[in-house]
């Protein structure tokens, strides 16, 4: 499984770069509708919507949302990221909420009842936002494109120390019930990663040596946050009992499988680098 998982993404992981330093914002935003888009797909069947046409739905809806947000920010002199900014704020807020909702692991894992509304209503409370952010981050002037990349990086370095710590030194358990095989050791192993991560690429997207502390707590605040939207699908994904959230990716899972700590920490990110003015 190791094997696998590394070559997947030995693949997948210089497309992205690619993507996320080459294409113009417009293209990349395009782009990552698609993919955001994909793990909400997956999000329903893990709310437990296995009706096809409900799914279609339901994914038009958010479609139409994304394409709704970017209408109403065009102006007269150019595009206004207001209203995207806005919504970066609510996925923050989200994921607060989120981290309320890890503690009572049973709410909503009755479907019958109103459990399937508020996992869809989550749903597109943690894709909006981040796929907001992701395009303010990028559009972000200087270097907004490197910005992103550092982001991702940092959240990329955090889930593979996490990884990779924990599977050799992991003792003590993070959240038994949620998620079995993650522990103390991971998470203070992707910390380390996602902080080295971010102090050795910044200064490549423009950080001077005075704004790397800043940095440095964006970093670990956003890791901090890429762990409760790891921990939030692993919560979806026992309620239904579903070890991945799919099976596109070899090694990996799904799409949201490899998405649930980018869309958790990529608002973080944002509205820290806006706030610390790096």
């Amino acid at each position: 499984m190791t094997k696998t998982r590394v070559l997947a993404a030995l693949v997948l992981t210089p497309l992205a770069i690619a993507a996320i330093l080459l294409l113009p914002t417009p293209w990349l935003v395009a782009l990552a509708a698609v993919v955001f888009l994909a793990g909400l797909w997956e999000w329903f069947r893990l709310a437990d919507i296995d009706d096809t046409l409900a799914r279609t739905v339901l994914l038009v809806a958010n479609l139409a949302l994304m394409v709704a947000i970017v209408w109403a920010s065009r102006t007269s002199e150019g595009f206004s990221y207001v209203l995207l900014q806005i919504m970066v704020v609510l996925g923050v807020i989200w994921w607060l909420l989120a981290a309320l909702w890890l503690k009572h692991f049973g709410f909503a894992s009755d479907h019958a009842t109103h459990g399937r509304v508020f996992k869809l209503a989550a749903g597109t409370l943690a894709i909006v936002p981040a796929w907001c952010a992701l395009g303010v981050l990028h559009a972000s002037q200087p270097n907004g494109h490197r910005w992103l990349f550092v982001a991702l990086a940092i959240v990329w370095a955090a889930d593979s120390g996490a990884y990779f710590v924990g599977r050799h030194y992991g003792r003590r358990k993070l959240s038994p019930r949620i998620s079995p095989n993650k522990t103390v050791e991971g998470l203070f192993g992707g910390l380390v990663a996602g902080l080295a991560v971010a102090l050795a690429f910044a200064p490549l997207a423009g950080a001077t040596a005075a704004q790397l502390p800043a940095v440095a707590l964006v970093a670990l605040v956003a890791v901090g946050f890429s762990v409760i939207g790891d921990l939030f699908e692993s919560l979806l994904k026992r309620h239904v009992g579903a070890k991945d959230s799919g099976d596109l990716i070899p090694g990996h899972g799904g799409i949201l499988d490899r998405i649930d700590g980018v869309i958790a920490a990529l608002p973080v990110f944002a509205l820290g680098k806006a706030w610390l003015g790096f």
